[in-house]
């Protein structure tokens, strides 16, 4: 029987999406109708952070409320721990059939595994607990399958799929204008919107609450977009990055950044820069469109108003700022990404937008609050429910939220050494961590590399790193030393606690446990 207080959950997922990319957020070119109206229905996080990069990482702080410290999945294909807090299996807990439409990078743990299990050769399995109703991971197979019932047969599948049509590029246009062979409405990104609706539809007014993962590619690489998206944006107009002058200048701003501007492509030419920019918003258009038809839809079957809609992203996107492309490192286009949950449930009032630093695995708890459900101990994120139900918005939260966010990079490989021969470092030094705070940025590494300091109010960019100041400025050197104690007292605090708070005694174990996790991380 239907318990009318547990609502309908869809979490939407738009792969590597730069948060400032929204026309509700002020974006002078991109249109953004869909998640604009969301927004206005609900409540928009404008200060909200991917607690790590790349996919897999991203998604397993999303799916477990952990930051990496504790998940501990570094890299695509990181194992995820069985025994771990996931998602899927506390909805299923209260009673939800998670489904999943479109991947969630989850390797699973090989541990308790036979040898040949064909999951040991796979990184992208679904996240434990999901029903899986459509996988479209990486190789995009079924996605491929659809357009060749269409009469589109891909050459040299998976890539070839993404091969540009043999069109002539004008000459104000650059590599990235070409838009492929299918149409707008062949597009991944239509193909599971198409299956998420078929599935919308068969379920008819079924009394039970569903839950839907809803996770599209876009707008992730390859950059490519069928018409009218890949013209819709003049690569003259679009703002410039923010970096320094010349690639030399870039990487000398620190040994790491060297690194990575040394294997990270990165498009030097400024027509081609201009025209990268261009296409990714196109990107954003057409997901965007693609995702509103699953939303009109929702409202057509009278299920929007039962439902609540959580969209957000695994990470951002450096789209040539600091002469970087995708997401690496520590800059902060590669974590701040969007977030808009609209729920109907909710007591505030809609069309809000939070300044308040929040994370992604701030969505963990919430959904399994609003749905009824006890937060997991080991948590390191906190529901957001008080800010759906009370009117805070700006930098107003509730108190003691937190005053920063922790971000973190890992960038081991155990396939090859070629990291550690790059930077000189042991696979277990190659570690970034980063607290962030309104004020300013401070970036630690797990091996010999020196620290960075940016001042975000002077330097929003992230442009000039002041930590070699620090030697002969007593200011700098204070500064430092405090975001460092912060760091430190943080890493302290979100320690896996799981037998913490229990002791063995004559008459049987004794179990407390804190409160769900307080976000706070210091006194307001």
């Amino acid at each position: 029987m239907a318990d009318d207080r547990r609502p309908n959950v869809l979490l939407v997922t738009l792969d590597q999406f730069r948060a400032e990319c929204l026309g509700v957020a002020g974006h002078p070119l991109v249109q953004t109708p869909t998640l604009d109206r969301l927004a206005r229905e609900g409540v928009r996080f404008s200060h909200h952070f991917s607690n790590c990069a790349p996919c897999s990482p991203g998604r397993a702080s999303l799916l477990t409320g952990l930051w990496q410290m504790n998940h501990r999945v570094t890299e695509n294909g990181s194992p995820l721990a069985d025994d771990l807090p996931m998602l899927a299996r506390l909805l299923r807990g209260l009673g939800y059939e998670p489904t999943l439409f479109g991947y969630t990078d989850t390797a699973l743990d090989p541990r308790g595994r036979r040898p040949g299990d064909p999951a040991l050769r796979n990184w992208e399995e679904a996240l434990p607990g999901f029903d899986v109703a459509l996988m479209l991971d990486e190789l995009i197979e079924p996605w491929l399958d659809w357009l060749a019932q269409d009469g589109l047969v891909v050459e040299d599948p998976p890539w070839g799929a993404y091969r540009p049509d043999d069109v002539p590029v004008p000459e104000d246009r650059g590599a990235t204008w070409a838009p492929p062979r299918y149409d707008a409405d062949h597009t991944e990104s239509a193909f599971l919107s198409d299956r998420a609706i078929e599935w919308f539809r068969a379920r008819g007014d079924h009394p039970d609450p569903w839950c839907v993962h809803l996770s599209y590619l876009r707008p992730h690489p390859p950059y490519i977009v069928p018409a009218p998206y890949n013209d819709m944006y003049d690569p003259a107009e679009v703002p410039p990055p923010h970096r320094l002058p010349t690639l030399a200048d870039q990487a000398a701003v620190h040994p790491f950044v060297e690194g990575a501007l040394s294997i990270v492509p990165s498009p030097e030419r400024r027509l081609d820069q201009d025209q990268l920019r261009a296409t990714y918003y196109g990107m954003i258009t057409e997901v965007d469109a693609q995702l509103g038809r699953v939303v009109d839809e929702l409202r057509r079957l009278g299920q929007l108003d039962r439902t609540i809609v959580v969209v957000t992203s695994d990470h951002g996107e450096q789209l040539g700022d600091h002469w970087l492309v995708e997401k690496v490192g520590f800059y902060d286009p590669s974590y701040r990404i969007p977030l808009i949950i609209r729920w109907p449930g909710m007591a505030g009032r809609p069309g809000r937008v939070v300044d308040a630093f929040t994370e992604n695995v701030d969505v963990l708890p919430t959904l399994v609050d609003v749905c009824g459900g006890e937060i997991p101990s080991f948590c390191d994120g906190a529901s957001l429910r008080d800010f759906l139900d009370r009117d805070l918005e700006g930098t107003a939260a509730p108190e003691r939220w937190r005053q920063e966010v922790v971000l973190e990079y890992d960038f081991r490989d155990p396939r090859h050494t070629m990291i550690e021969q790059l930077y000189g470092l042991r696979m277990d030094e190659c570690s970034i961590c980063v607290v962030r705070d309104r004020s300013g940025k401070y970036v630690h590494f797990g091996g010999h590399f020196p620290p960075l300091l940016f001042d975000l109010e002077d330097d929003p960019g992230e442009l000039v790193d002041l930590a070699p100041r620090a030697a002969g400025d007593p200011a700098v050197a204070a500064r430092m030393l405090d975001y460092a104690g912060r760091m430190l007292s943080l890493r302290m605090q979100h320690t896996d606690p799981r037998l913490t708070g229990t002791r063995i005694t004559p008459d049987g174990p004794v179990q407390r446990s804190d409160p769900p996790r307080p976000i706070v991380h210091r006194e307001a």
